[in-house]
């Protein structure tokens, strides 16, 4: 399976690539978390969804929480 270049013999390049789907992972982490937020999903759904604990992800996603919600 070709995956571009993320899998180029020059480690610049591919490193590039998995900076580049790391960013982009990250924005769409953000927009989805704030989606399920606004939704009234509780900081404990967020976690679970995410496989992760209720406090990471407050402790990532949490700064900008308005509505204080659990």
């Amino acid at each position: 399976m070709d995956l571009g270049p993320a899998t180029d013999a020059d480690p610049a390049i591919g490193l590039r690539a998995v900076r580049a789907l790391r960013e982009l992972a990250e924005r769409l982490e953000r927009l989805q978390v704030e989606r399920a937020r606004a939704l009234g999903w509780s900081w404990q759904q967020v976690a679970d969804a995410l496989g992760v604990t209720r406090q990471a992800a407050h402790k990532k996603h949490g700064a900008g929480d308005r509505e204080g919600r659990d």
